[in-house]
């Protein structure tokens, strides 16, 4: 049936409350009187055929066909005449991507019509559309949207754990990793938090908003269901907001371990070069090349020189040891 959709539709489903739905091409007249029905078109952006049926065919306000199209989108919400828009990001699924590129969905919400539309692939979007086929999908246009933004939430919490987990794995290896994989572990983390957070700030903003909404498309169990997902967002930004010192404290404490292997190598070599220093002022001593040098006639001076240079060495380690310094 997919293959038959107009250019520019990726999902047409019709669904309604006693949880039966079906994917469709054309609906019938009767289809779009029954009350208890609710369509769903979803549709993507890259198909310039989909921005068409949007402006001209969907009877769409121009503010919410403009919302739905638009390139640059953050997560928001608000009321229009007939409807309800929101704006959403979902972790990115897609293969070879990076999770936190976060995946815009567009959604106007109706009694009885859904429209949602993509610029990518997003997971949540295909999972409700497999729930609808085999009919176990939202009943009503308002359980779509809890649904939707429930299953965002779902991959968002599994992106969070992931972060978690590499922190928790890189704190363990913190004595035995190599210094340029941890930094470029721990830059890698935090990019990732930084990305994910600056949508999930206005996102839970926008649920917030979604359920102080004036609009009969929400029930009470629908509002509900928002709360429970607005304080799900508010824990993983807590969340993300403590792996984010997590990994600046990783950093410190990297750096501080890195300062003190510094220090310790510095150490040695000044140490080393305190034994030596008197040694060398000997032996520069000894090669000037005048007249009157002790030990030029005597064939056993150079033996006698190295022995006081030798006893000269232990002397000084053990003046060292005595006083601690090594």
């Amino acid at each position: 049936m997919k293959t038959d959709l107009p250019a520019g539709f990726v999902y047409q489903y019709i669904f309604s409350t006693d949880r039966s739905a079906r994917a469709f091409v054309k609906l019938s007249d009767d289809d779009l009187a029954d009350p208890a029905n609710t369509v769903w078109h979803h549709l993507d952006l890259q198909q310039p055929e989909s921005s068409h049926w949007l402006k001209h065919q969907a009877k769409l306000e121009p503010l919410v066909s403009e919302a739905l199209i638009a390139t640059e989108t953050r997560p928001r919400s608000f009321n229009a005449k007939e409807g309800l828009v929101v704006v959403l990001r979902g972790v990115n699924t897609n293969p070879g991507h990076n999770p936190e590129d976060m995946v815009s969905v567009r959604i106007w919400i109706e009694k009885n019509r859904i429209i949602t539309t993509r610029n990518r692939t997003l997971l949540p979007i295909t999972d409700l559309a497999t729930a609808l086929k085999n009919q176990e999908g939202p009943r009503t246009s308002g359980e779509f949207l809890t649904d939707l933004i429930e299953r965002l939430a779902d991959r968002i919490g599994d992106f969070v754990n992931q972060i978690e987990d590499e922190l928790g794995d890189t704190e363990d290896q913190l004595e035995s990793i190599h210094p340029n994989e941890l930094r470029g572990t721990l830059g890698s983390l935090r990019r990732q938090i930084a990305s994910v957070r600056r949508f999930l700030a206005p996102q839970r903003d926008a649920l917030d908003r979604l359920n102080y909404a004036e609009t009969d498309i929400l029930t009470n169990r629908d509002r509900q269901r928002l709360r429970e997902e607005s304080d799900r967002i508010s824990r993983y930004l807590e969340d993300l907001d403590l792996a984010r010192e997590r990994a600046v404290v990783l950093q410190e404490a990297f750096l501080s371990q890195l300062a003190q292997q510094q220090n310790t190598r510095m150490y040695v070599l000044s140490v080393i070069a305190a034994i030596f220093l008197p040694l060398t002022f000997v032996t520069g001593l000894l090669g000037m090349n005048v007249g009157g040098l002790p030990g030029i006639e005597n064939q056993s001076g150079f033996s006698i020189a190295t022995m006081v240079m030798v006893g000269a060495t232990l002397g000084l380690i053990v003046l060292f040891k005595w006083k601690k310094w090594i």
